[in-house]
């Protein structure tokens, strides 16, 4: 299985860079991963595809503004730091860029020196443990100094921090979001109760591989960090008890599906406890625990679009429509998510379809909205603009 199965063209304009207003109004789209349907809404529709005993399991992790940036004590070098796990004696490991001018030894100043940090070693892939000094409580002075660590594809500046928490958020440790959960609101979740269906808390601090591209060509030979995962005893009989009686567990997130794919037996129980995981979940995982996923946007070529592919045996969003069309491919515009569908195999047929009819039985819009947005310009297939009557 190559990493290039897992590619699809994205162009940086069509990312959303700042949030909605509301978080409930995101777009949403549903797959049946049975049949390959799609049915596309907003995210408050969330409610309609859900049912009474159902569970639903969401990461209460905590985003740490774990973004530093400082200067080189003798140089006034700029240095920018992400935090990603704490040990002991106030000793992070951190990656640094740049990471050439970070020897050990090394002493970094933050905020005019409210905050020094040592380099004391250099560890696997580069990554720099760093010893911090202070007065005073530090996650006070982290919340001072830091920043919010947003994806790497996300350019704007951030201007509120609690909108890169799920509403939920409570256990601190994170160097990202789980995303997912950033669409639920409070009003929302109470609905969902309303509504019958249960929720279980779970706990997963996200590390830096969520960030950090496959960069071999062998998926097989990826090698996933450790993250850090507590599963409560209490939390661990709801979500077994819901089994148990029928009803599904939905994961919320990438991270939720982990931690319980990571602490799930073969026999299928949910085991409370802690401890690292470093589950690497892609096409072949036989999933033990979930019955359900909402996830979010995700890069081509991640570790989280081939989870996401691994929830229908391959491509839980081309591999239905690439049987269909065979070697057609196209971009779908759901306002921020860009899908292409990637070519075909040799020698499989290719039916061909009105580019505007097909968008209508997609769900995207209708055929004449369909044909405004090919006017404009604004359908592209292989990245050109496409034709009125095109196939």
């Amino acid at each position: 299985m190559k990493t290039s199965d897992f590619y699809y063209d994205l162009p940086k304009e069509l990312i959303a860079q700042d949030p909605l207003e509301d978080r409930s109004a995101s777009r949403l789209m549903h797959l049946n991963k049975e049949t390959g349907e799609y049915e596309h809404g907003h995210f408050r529709d969330i409610l309609k595809y859900l049912k009474p005993g159902d569970c639903l399991v969401i990461n209460d992790t905590k985003v740490i503004p774990a973004r530093l940036y400082g200067s080189k004590v003798g140089t006034d070098a700029a240095i920018e730091i992400l935090l990603l796990k704490r040990r002991e004696n106030d000793i992070w490991e951190t990656l640094v860029k740049p990471g050439k001018k970070c020897k050990v030894g090394t002493v970094i100043s933050f905020g005019d020196g409210i905050l020094t940090g040592e380099v004391v070693d250099i560890v696997d892939e580069g990554n720099r443990l760093i010893q911090f000094h202070y007065d005073g409580i530090f996650e006070e002075i982290l919340d001072q100094l830091g920043e919010m660590p947003l994806p790497p594809y996300i350019t704007h500046k951030l201007q509120d921090k609690n909108r890169y928490q799920t509403v939920y958020a409570k256990h601190e440790g994170s160097a990202a979001a789980p995303t997912a959960g950033l669409h639920f609101t409070k009003e929302l979740l109470q609905q969902v109760q309303d509504a019958g269906v249960k929720i279980a808390h779970v706990t997963l601090h996200v590390g830096l591989g969520t960030f950090r591209p496959v960069k071999v060509e062998d998926v097989t030979q990826h090698h996933m960090h450790s993250e850090f995962y507590v599963v409560e005893e209490d939390q661990a009989k709801l979500i077994n008890d819901t089994k148990a009686a029928g009803g599904r567990v939905i994961a919320v997130g990438t991270t939720s599906c982990r931690t319980l794919e990571s602490a799930t037996g073969e026999d299928g129980i949910l085991k409370a406890g802690s401890g690292w995981t470093e589950i690497f979940i892609y096409p072949g995982y036989c999933f033990k625990m979930i019955d359900g996923l909402i996830t979010n946007f995700h890069l081509p070529e991640s570790t989280l679009v081939m989870l996401v592919s691994a929830w229908r045996e391959g491509s839980i969003s081309w591999r239905p429509m690439r049987r269909r069309y065979g070697s057609v491919p196209v971009f779908l515009f759901w306002g921020c998510h860009v899908h292409s569908l990637p070519p075909g195999r040799k020698g499989r047929p290719v039916m061909e379809e009105r580019l505007n009819k097909w968008l209508g039985r997609m769900g995207v819009c209708s055929r004449r909205e369909a044909d405004r947005l090919i006017e404009e310009g604004k359908v592209l297939v292989d990245g050109v603009p496409a034709l009125v009557g095109q196939k």
